[in-house]
């Protein structure tokens, strides 16, 4: 069965539990509520409104989209502020 695009979307963001910037290592949460953890190089692009930026730039809580590059990510691209999630009038 194919996906529409809601569930594409919703599978392909994963909320960031720990952020450990002089490691180079990330803890997020799926949508199994399964954690992984990403070990990004220093290479690795944070991209939200704000600009651009290193993995300092996430928070706990955040949502974000990975884009991989080979065995370590090349792009994390913040999808929303983990402070823009309690200022949802979803909630």
């Amino acid at each position: 069965m194919s996906q529409n695009l809601t569930d594409r979307l919703q599978t392909s963001r994963l909320t960031v539990v720990e952020v450990d910037p002089v490691r180079g290592h990330l803890r997020v949460r799926g949508e199994a509520d399964v954690c992984s953890d990403i070990a990004c190089g220093e290479q690795t692009l944070v991209v939200s409104d704000e600009g651009r930026g290193g993995l300092e730039a996430l928070h706990p809580g955040d949502i974000v989209k990975v884009e991989p590059a080979g065995t370590r990510p090349e792009r994390i691209v913040i999808v929303r502020r983990a402070w823009d999630e309690t200022a949802s009038p979803e909630i």
